[in-house]
């Protein structure tokens, strides 16, 4: 997708949320356009696919964290809404790879560097992160390094 149709696919669901009157959907999606716009203002510039995805990320990071704190405090209703909104950002991200696909790029990127020990780490996850940013969950990223550099 790019940047405008990422924010056409936006625009055109919180059309139908609208129609179909699910006032909770369009707000999340109204929310998820806000996030946008105020990504474009701060940067100056229309986002480009790369820089949507990264402000659709961040959205989906906070949720998560809020999703774990609410869960914790047995605050159902506001981990319901979390995951509610999780759940409707998740549907304009790209296709997650599978731990395989993520377990062979991180040793493919390990053995590109030469990573020897924990100081090479930066160097790697510099080569991952334009790869994977938005199709991978980069804690997971950042444990699977760990693992095969200490390995």
């Amino acid at each position: 997708m790019s940047d405008s149709e990422l924010k056409a696919a936006v625009a055109e669901a919180t059309k139908s949320a609208m129609k179909a009157r699910d006032k909770a959907r369009v707000g999340v999606l109204r929310l998820v356009t806000s996030e946008i716009k105020r990504a474009e203002i701060d940067g100056g510039a229309s986002l480009d696919e790369d820089a949507t995805i990264a402000v659709l990320t961040r959205m989906l990071k906070q949720r998560r964290d809020s999703l774990t704190q609410y869960t914790e405090a047995g605050r159902t209703d506001l981990a319901d809404q979390e995951a509610f909104e999780i759940g409707v950002i998740t549907e304009f991200m790209p296709a997650q790879l599978s731990d395989a696909e993520i377990e062979g790029m991180v040793r493919a990127a390990v053995e590109e560097t030469g990573a020897a020990s924990m100081a090479d780490m930066g160097k790697v996850m510099g080569v991952l992160k334009p790869k994977l940013a938005g199709k991978a969950d980069m804690g997971k990223v950042s444990a699977l390094v760990k693992a095969n550099i200490a390995s």
